[in-house]
């Protein structure tokens, strides 16, 4: 059996991840925002922007799909590499990405024109190799099937078709009858994902931009990551909002900078005391760096997760603690094998705290816990 950290490695099924995925997905997308100058043969900054809200739709579509009919088309791994091995999700967004990317916008603006689709056929590299394709095309099928059951309509080629011959494919016509902007958004975010997106230091899986509906990519201005955090927030309680987002503003006017991992599978918040470093710190370096983050994983859902290493220096104040928190610090965090001789449960990063209604009537403790240990 395949492992995880030393653990089996358990996998949710489809429909759980499809919720997951939907609360990742923007609820709140600002009518106006400038766009990079590179859009500019894309369309008008209007409708890219209606192009976005209209692809942000079909995603809310997309989940739910995904929660009724997935199970027939994703199936159980029989020994998945790690908890996030859902290679459905992964040839799906290549499909997008390619028919956003690699398309033509017909001049009616009803359809997208393709004649290629490279993630799923083989192409010729620069010394006259046949470079074999990143999927096969019986995975493109059965991607092809599936967004046409999302409202995608694919003109010149037979989706009942018990084979496929890609390459006998001339000209490829994509629709969505349900709001034909939508392929503009498709183009204009596949663009943003291929050519703007930055590399991260964890959890680096293409194309999942689209599948979390990144708009903020293409945007001229950078974008405050306190507005990101609040949409991070959103599917919380009205009151744990509130509390987070007073913890983020408390530290950052006390010095500490906030960076962000963001991907499908994992998602960090990460506050670090920088300001005494001699050099230029990269986001890996301050994630490194971190005391405390908000984290959101498909394993633990909503946390907030607390690095403390000085906590013997104000004993005394953790006294005064509620006994359940008193009690989990005690136990200290650390490797769950090494500590207690345990299955791995992500003990090295730090005590994890759930972000949900329970936390409430600790957050005058985590406040105080916080101020303790940044101040040491």
């Amino acid at each position: 059996m395949s492992t995880y950290h030393g653990g089996p490695v358990t996998q949710k099924p489809i429909s759980e991840i499809a919720k997951y995925i939907k609360n990742l997905i923007p609820a709140n997308i600002p009518e106006t925002y400038a766009l990079k100058p590179m859009f500019e043969n894309v369309a008008s900054e209007e409708n890219i922007r209606n192009g976005v809200i209209a692809f942000r739709d079909f995603l809310y579509l997309f989940c739910d799909r995904l929660i009724s009919d997935g199970h027939l088309y994703v199936k159980p791994q029989k020994n998945p590499k790690n908890a996030i091995d859902y290679p459905f999700l992964y040839n799906v967004t290549d499909l997008l990405a390619d028919i956003g990317y690699h398309s033509k916008l017909a001049e009616s603006g009803d359809s997208l024109l393709i004649t290629e689709i490279p993630s799923f056929t083989a192409s010729i590299d620069e010394k006259g190799n046949i470079k074999k394709p990143k999927n096969s095309v019986s995975k493109l099928i059965e991607c092809l099937r599936f967004l046409a059951l999302c409202g995608f309509v694919f003109t010149g080629i037979d989706l009942e078709a018990k084979t496929l011959n890609i390459s006998e494919v001339q000209l490829l016509e994509v629709s969505y009858p349900n709001a034909s902007v939508l392929l503009t958004g498709l183009k204009a975010m596949s663009i943003a994902d291929i050519e703007l997106r930055t590399k991260r230091y964890k959890n680096d899986n293409n194309h999942d931009n689209l599948l979390r509906c990144d708009y903020r990519l293409m945007k001229a201005e950078d974008t405050d990551v306190l507005d990101v955090l609040k949409d991070f927030l959103h599917p919380l309680p009205e009151k744990v909002q509130k509390l987070a987002l007073e913890l983020h503003q408390r530290y950052i006017d006390m010095g500490m900078t906030c960076v962000t991992i963001i991907s499908t599978f994992e998602v960090h918040f990460a506050y670090s005391y920088i300001k005494n470093s001699r050099r230029v710190l990269s986001s890996r370096d301050v994630y490194q760096l971190r005391v405390w983050e908000f984290a959101l994983s498909t394993r633990y859902g909503y946390c907030l997760v607390i690095r403390a290493k000085k906590t013997d220096k104000y004993a005394d104040v953790i006294e005064k603690f509620s006994l359940s928190l008193q009690e989990k610090i005690a136990k200290g965090y650390g490797c769950d094998r090494k500590l207690r001789n345990e299955p791995c449960q992500g003990g090295c990063q730090g005590f994890r705290i759930p972000l949900d209604g329970s936390i409430l009537n600790i957050s005058r403790n985590i406040e105080t816990w916080l101020d303790n240990e940044v101040s040491c």
